[in-house]
């Protein structure tokens, strides 16, 4: 598991992307709180601000500039905004480092198709973080007779989902399993010129900068994979790759934002993957308390009941899986409350 001082150390990093004027009160922030930030906002005439876990919070009373916000155009393209021009016409870049920096402003358009920025008014950098060890407890529990089965990582936005994927994709390959991830934002591996900036393993291979179903396609076709991964189900295109790639024999992991089981089968394409048994496992990620609870459940049928193992279930509707005794409803007791919870562990990329 990565350490504090591996966090501010990641943290620092992303400094290094600011203004020059913004760097100096950045760096004065509380060094417990540097863990937490998930990301670096600023608004044209407003105070910039991070954003932590409990909401943003203003660093410097010093209102951003425009000039500042086309410098952190020109830090995070190292000065060559051309060579990034087509990342910058969905709105962000990947910096080195593995950084995504997001834009807004007035757009410019050829032709109805987004080019670039004539001006900017905001950015986000977010601090993408890498959490080694993330997933030690949680291939256990969705693996049967030695073999990882496919799992579908969920949580609202902000709960670390693509961080326990990227984790769960880097153990896979370490242990020798072939994976291929579809990344079309860059947030799995951050991709810069060719080469991930994330450890995803030596038997992993990217293709990123393209839709998600397409890439998943491709990779099928060229890759041979044992296991597919994803980050964030959006579009029906996707869910459809995914019963490809299942047809194929291949093993999925992907994430999407939600509730619990309930909240899936209430979404018309989610209900679909459910029921054709796409997922066999389903790891939902809560916090309590202000940290992550992380609970792995089988998904069993069409009509997605979870298996009832002899394992006790902390029956005070903590674990976040469906609803549970306190309001009527039999518990669906999870496979295992794992209790990996570090304050540090930030949202996902």
């Amino acid at each position: 598991m990565d350490t504090i001082l591996d966090l501010i150390a990641r943290y620092d990093k992303a400094v290094e992307l600011l203004p020059y004027a913004l760097r100096g009160p950045a760096r004065l922030m509380d060094e417990m709180d540097k863990t937490q930030v998930e990301e670096f906002r600023l608004r044209i005439g407003q105070s910039p601000t991070v954003l932590l876990p409990d909401g943003e919070r203003i660093f410097s009373s010093i209102p951003v500039t425009g000039k500042e916000l086309t410098s952190v155009l020109e830090i995070a393209s190292a000065a060559s905004a051309h060579a990034v021009r087509d990342s910058l016409r969905n709105g962000y870049i990947t910096a080195r480092g593995g950084f995504r920096v997001g834009f807004g402003g007035q757009a410019a358009s050829r032709e109805g198709a987004v080019t670039g920025f004539v001006h900017i008014s905001s950015a986000v950098i977010r601090i993408t973080k890498e959490i080694h060890g993330v997933a030690d407890d949680i291939l256990p529990r969705i693996t049967a007779d030695g073999v990882v089965q496919s799992a579908l990582i969920l949580s609202p936005p902000g709960g670390g989902k693509t961080t326990v994927l990227r984790d769960m994709i880097r153990q896979c390959a370490a242990s020798g399993r072939r994976v291929a991830v579809a990344d079309e934002r860059g947030e799995l591996s951050a991709m810069r010129d060719g080469m991930p900036q994330m450890d995803l393993g030596a038997y992993t291979d990217v293709v990123a900068g393209c839709q998600k179903a397409q890439a998943a396609m491709m990779l099928l076709r060229a890759m041979n994979p044992e296991i597919l991964a994803m980050d964030e189900i959006t579009a029906p295109a996707d869910a459809e790759a995914l019963q490809s790639a299942s047809n194929c024999g291949v093993i999925l992991f992907a994430t999407a934002h939600g509730n619990g089981v309930e909240d899936l089968m209430r979404r018309p394409m989610y209900r679909r993957l459910l029921d054709r048994g796409l997922f066999t496992r389903l790891i939902s990620i809560t916090k309590v308390d202000g940290k992550r609870i992380y609970t792995a459940t089988e998904i069993g049928g069409s009509d997605v009941s979870i298996n009832r193992r002899d394992i006790d279930c902390r029956c005070d509707c903590r674990h976040g899986v469906d609803q549970c005794v306190a309001d009527g409803e039999a518990c669906p007791k999870p496979v295992g409350d794992i209790d990996l919870s570090e304050d540090h562990e930030t949202r996902d990329m």
